[in-house]
């Protein structure tokens, strides 16, 4: 078994990298491997707290980003933090505010010192810097911060990936100094994790995972994954990036939210990991079933009177038809959105405590693909036709 400050291994799969965990956090300990649902604005769209915490979710993700233009730090520290602010008691992990500059902003510019950008609400000029990062985060009394990133795209070439790695390190190293100052000076509890980058050459990978390991943060977070290349070379990228991350620090996965994917971050010993599909596709019409994703929209399911999911034991499946669902869904009733998103949440969370009961049993390969045999991504077939 192995333990850090924060991360304590309960269990490792016989035939696996797969593992159970402990991660103590200011708000609560997190049973691990976990999902995180997204709640980009310290909200997860159409669910209040309460029925997050109902469902058994300890920890959420808020994005660094939006909350910072609006409604802006300082006014979220006034509030007592994210937690006073929004009423979640359970943890929060948030992320840097990288990926979205990079993603949304149309005006950016990256230097060694930090990143200039314009925001895509008014066009407003703004810099972020690693320790700009660190102190919004702080402000935000974040129980997880993310390190400022450059999450270098898909195809980029090996000379420019490794540049943004450099300049991501730097960052670390920067981060790391501003985080010790927060905790040493100001009392702040949060904990503050690396991300490995390297785009998608291995030697890059493996630098940047031992550079990272060697700043003994308090976790260890994979980016630059699940942006837009091949599943195969997901795969093989995240085992072989995994492969150089030691066991002793929880393991963060950016950005995967799909049974698929989720099975194999565990499968390489992946600790957390978070994405907005599970919630963001269930408000457009796509929901999780135990024999894979069905689109609640389709004509087939007018008069199907059944539960999404028959395997399901969630609320949603138990008190309401696919035919009801269909129907809220075609006239935009807001309580489809409800419905919709507490079903998939529910669907990931059952998954997930499945998940850690087969690691304990030393049986998860066979959970794995006796999982993956049924969920083809066809629901129950009849989408086909």
């Amino acid at each position: 078994m192995t333990e850090s400050s924060i991360f304590k291994e309960v269990h490792r799969d016989a035939s696996s990298r797969a593992r159970t965990g402990e991660m103590r956090l200011p708000h609560g300990i997190v049973q691990t491997p976990a999902f995180m649902p997204v709640g980009t604005n310290a909200t997860v769209k159409a669910m209040p707290p309460e029925d997050l915490q109902a469902m058994g979710f300890k920890i959420i993700l808020a994005n660094t980003y939006h909350l910072y233009l609006r409604p802006g730090h300082e006014l979220i520290r006034a509030a007592g933090g994210l937690h006073g602010f929004s009423g979640w008691n359970g943890n929060f992990l948030t992320d840097s505010g990288g990926f979205q500059v990079f993603s949304l902003s149309p005006l950016r510019k990256i230097t060694t010192e930090g990143v200039k950008f314009r925001s895509h609400i008014d066009g407003s000029a703004h810099v972020l810097t690693p320790e700009k990062v660190v102190e919004v985060q702080t402000a935000f009394n974040s129980d997880i911060q993310m390190q400022l990133d450059v999450c270098s795209p898909w195809g980029e070439d090996e000379k420019a990936a490794r540049k943004d790695m450099e300049i991501t390190h730097a960052w670390a190293k920067r981060a790391k100094a501003a985080w010790e100052r927060a905790r040493d000076e100001e009392g702040y509890q949060g904990k503050l994790f690396g991300i490995v980058q390297g785009n998608f050459y291995k030697n890059l990978r493996e630098e940047s995972a031992k550079f990272v390991a060697d700043l003994d943060l308090p976790g260890i977070a994979i980016g630059g994954l699940s942006v837009g290349e091949p599943k195969g070379v997901f795969c093989d990228l995240l085992a072989h990036t995994a492969s150089f991350i030691p066991t002793d620090k929880p393991r963060y996965l950016m950005g995967i939210g799909t049974p698929d994917y989720i099975l194999e971050a565990v499968r390489n010993g992946i600790d957390i990991f978070d994405c907005v599909y599970p919630t963001r596709t269930a408000r457009n019409g796509l929901l999780f079933t135990s024999a894979g994703q069905i689109t609640i929209k389709k004509a087939v399911y007018e008069k199907d009177f059944g539960p999404i999911d028959p395997e399901c034991s969630c609320p949603v499946c138990l008190n309401h038809s696919r035919a009801y669902l269909r129907h809220l869904y075609r006239n935009g009733e807001i309580l489809y959105a409800i419905l919709a998103t507490r079903h998939n949440l529910h669907f990931l969370g059952n998954l997930v405590r499945q998940i850690r009961l087969a690691i304990l049993q030393d049986r998860f390969e066979a959970f794995r693909a006796g999982f993956l045999a049924r969920y083809d991504g066809t629901g129950d077939g009849r989408e086909k036709a």
